[in-house]
């Protein structure tokens, strides 16, 4: 019986983005705050998944063996830890959140059946790798408050009641959606980055959040005035929304995920097509509902 476990580990470290071969002005300009010497710290939460057969225990692997590999090849190595200085990788490929992760895998994949490993920065920041040369994948969190009311306008009060129900209601509710965006890329094997996130990050803010925050998604956006604003018909949207301009960052645009309520979420795949003329790309939603 094939089974994938999940071991949790943490570090304290820090970091600093700077090149030696770039003046001050342009480190500045290129990673912002930063590049500040002598840099900054952050509590780093890690997912290690592995894979295998049960054995005659009931087990992949012994998980205390798991942790005092974990241990011995990481933790007790990075954590307060200065990263820029403490693997030599680091002087290559700065010490970015994908790159961590990545260089994490080539230090526990001898040793273990690594199917993903995922670094938290905090916890609106992640990166997850996967073993596949330098390319990995880098998520956001935001949020944004809106009001909606699902009713198709099409459909008298009565049907939408029947299919929608309290939701329906005349005049909306709101939630507190909280957004995850994840793209993927090659990581530069200088900066260490797959794309530039305060750019990746004004984007959201520019076509997302701030256009979406504190409205009445059916009467103030304009796509929603013909489109029942439900999760998954939001997500959809930003995911068009997203889409080109992730693209003209230098990255591809992996999932979007919204969630409406602690019970109900919705995630937008995005997949390379030929069949969607306007995009270039399938969008498939997937609900989850808790």
């Amino acid at each position: 019986m094939q089974c994938i476990v999940n071991r949790r580990a943490q570090f304290s470290a820090s970091h600093r983005y700077w090149l030696p071969e770039l003046s001050e002005s342009e480190n500045k300009d290129k990673f912002g705050a930063c590049s500040r010497f002598p840099g900054h710290g952050h509590n780093y939460v890690l997912f290690i998944s592995l894979a295998g057969e049960l054995d005659e225990y009931g087990m992949v692997l012994n998980l205390s063996d798991v942790k005092q590999v974990i241990k011995k090849e990481v933790t007790s190595q990075l954590d307060f830890s200065y990263l820029n200085d403490v693997w030599e990788e680091f002087q290559e490929t700065l010490p970015t959140t994908e790159n961590i992760a990545r260089i994490i895998w080539q230090r526990l994949v001898p040793q273990l059946p690594l199917v993903r490993v995922q670094l938290f920065e905090h916890p609106e920041l992640w990166a997850e790798y996967m073993g596949n040369g330098m390319e990995s994948y880098l998520t956001v969190s935001t949020h944004f408050s809106a009001a909606h009311r699902l009713a198709h306008p099409d459909l008298s009060l009565e049907n939408n009641f029947e299919i929608y129900g309290k939701c329906a209601r005349p005049n909306g509710h709101g939630h507190n959606y909280h957004l995850e965006v994840t793209v993927k890329g090659e990581i530069d094997g200088r900066t260490g980055m797959i794309v530039d996130l305060g750019e990746l990050n004004q984007v959201i803010e520019d076509l997302v959040v701030e256009p979406f925050d504190h409205t009445f998604l059916n009467k103030d956006i304009p796509h929603f005035a013909s489109v029942v604003p439900t999760a998954e018909n939001i997500a959809l949207h930003i995911s068009n929304l997203l889409q080109s301009p992730i693209k003209e960052l230098g990255a591809k645009l992996h999932k979007v995920k919204l969630i409406e309520s602690p019970n109900n979420s919705c995630e937008i795949y995005c997949t390379e097509s030929g069949d969607n003329s306007q995009t270039g790309v399938q969008n498939q939603p997937v609900l989850m509902q808790v």
